[in-house]
């Protein structure tokens, strides 16, 4: 019993100091959720997260995203389980990867320049989901 014990005090302080380092493998899952959608995932410059609305509907929301923030040199590219936006947004260079899941799951990456910005990269997320949920 004392040996269970033992193992799960040291089990409890090394979860306890992986989280206060900042552990990326602890703190990813514990990432920031919108409304609607699931866990952002910042992976290789690319700030991900599912939205739970049919593919078509997230498309059309970062449509009208890239439109609301006044991008040019907009280039969609829509294809039956996928698709790409590349636009211009505050003289930044925007790649939006929108990518079907299931009926009522879609995948949204955002890219912002050559490395990635993850704080831009999550306005755009939270502008989407804005308009996601006024329909």
């Amino acid at each position: 019993m004392r040996n269970i014990v033992t193992k799960i005090l040291i089990l409890l302080i090394g979860a306890g100091v992986c989280t206060l380092s900042g552990c990326p493998a602890l703190v990813a899952g514990g990432a920031a959720v919108t409304a609607g959608t699931g866990t952002y995932m910042f992976i290789n410059g690319e700030l991900k997260t599912d939205y739970h609305f049919p593919f078509d509907r997230v498309w059309n929301a970062c449509e009208k995203t890239v439109a609301e923030m006044n991008a040019v040199d907009v280039i969609p590219l829509k294809e039956i389980g996928s698709g790409t936006i590349d636009a211009i947004i505050n003289q930044e260079k925007v790649r939006f990867n929108v990518t079907y899941k299931s009926k009522d799951l879609t995948t949204v990456g955002i890219r912002i320049g050559l490395l990635g910005n993850q704080l831009a990269s999550q306005r755009l997320h939270d502008k989407i989901s804005e308009i996601l949920l006024q329909r």
